[in-house]
């Protein structure tokens, strides 16, 4: 009896032990998810104060969400096998087990183990980043979220598209150290050009004179020539280097100053046109 009180009682302080020692293990780790997350958001605060430009920001913050959730997630693993052990399994075993049914599920999970390596390479070689304009997998939007599994893009109609990092393989960033807006300025054929561009590098001076604009813009209104011919008119092509992302709202304000500029000096806009000639039918 007194043997048995004994071992109840000592089993009892071991459970108690174990009891005290496996809530120490779960605040503890509630407690580094609470740090790594206040250090995160300080090492965000110090990146604005520094007044980075705009893409170290960008490559600062996707980096700083991928290693905190490495982190979150490596954390929860050693929890998990810390308190296994204190429950008092074998977790070598289990480890042992865990590898050969990782090998089994990495033979039916290629996508997955394809999502990782693809992820890990595009963050390498800073191919994207919170808030890049892309294209990619047949979408373009902007980027909301970049992990090792998929990157999440917002197009401009509000809608989330999630991607898998497998199905990446041609990435297209349009906001990726500066931008470009390029279009076609169209002339009618009885227009001199020279006066076309004329008026184009009068918009572009007008462009650069807004205060608004012109800090968006990086060089200026470049004119590369005629480009082409088409049916009722000829094409100039003309170019704007601005910051990333900028070339859309700079390209629509120089199109409204370009406008004005045609309309101020009367310059034809060009028009399909169609020519008749009469025929003579002899009788």
């Amino acid at each position: 009896m007194e043997n048995y009180i004994s071992w109840t009682t000592q089993l009892t302080i071991t459970a108690i032990r174990s009891g005290i020692r496996i809530a120490l293990i779960v605040l503890l780790t509630v407690l580094i998810f609470r740090f790594i997350r206040v250090v995160s958001k300080k090492l965000a605060a110090m990146v604005n104060q520094q007044k980075l430009d705009l893409e170290s920001e960008k490559r600062a913050e996707t980096l700083g969400l991928v290693i905190r959730h490495t982190l979150d997630v490596l954390l929860i693993v050693v929890a998990i096998i810390t308190i296994l052990s204190e429950l008092g399994i074998e977790i070598g075993p289990i480890l042992a087990a865990a590898g050969i049914v990782g090998v089994a599920v990495g033979f039916g999970s290629q996508s997955l183990i394809k999502d990782v390596i693809n992820g890990f390479f595009i963050l390498a070689n800073d191919q994207i980043r919170v808030g890049d304009a892309v294209q990619i997998a047949g979408k373009s939007g902007e980027v909301e979220q970049v992990s090792l599994k998929m990157t999440v893009l917002r197009d401009a109609s509000g809608s989330v598209h999630f991607i898998p990092n497998s199905a990446i393989d041609i990435v297209t960033n349009m906001t990726k150290n500066y931008s470009r807006y390029l279009t076609d300025v169209s002339v009618p054929y009885e227009q001199e050009v020279e006066q076309a561009y004329a008026l184009i590098r009068e918009a572009g001076a007008a462009l650069m004179r807004d205060p608004e604009y012109a800090i968006l813009v990086r060089e200026p209104v470049e004119i590369l020539g005629v480009d082409a011919f088409s049916d009722f008119a000829l094409k100039i092509k003309v170019r704007i280097t601005t910051e990333p992302g900028k070339q859309w709202k700079v390209g629509r304000e120089f199109n409204r100053l370009l406008k004005s500029s045609f309309d101020a000096h009367g310059f034809a806009y060009p028009f399909p046109v169609q020519r008749l000639y009469p025929t003579i039918t002899q009788k």
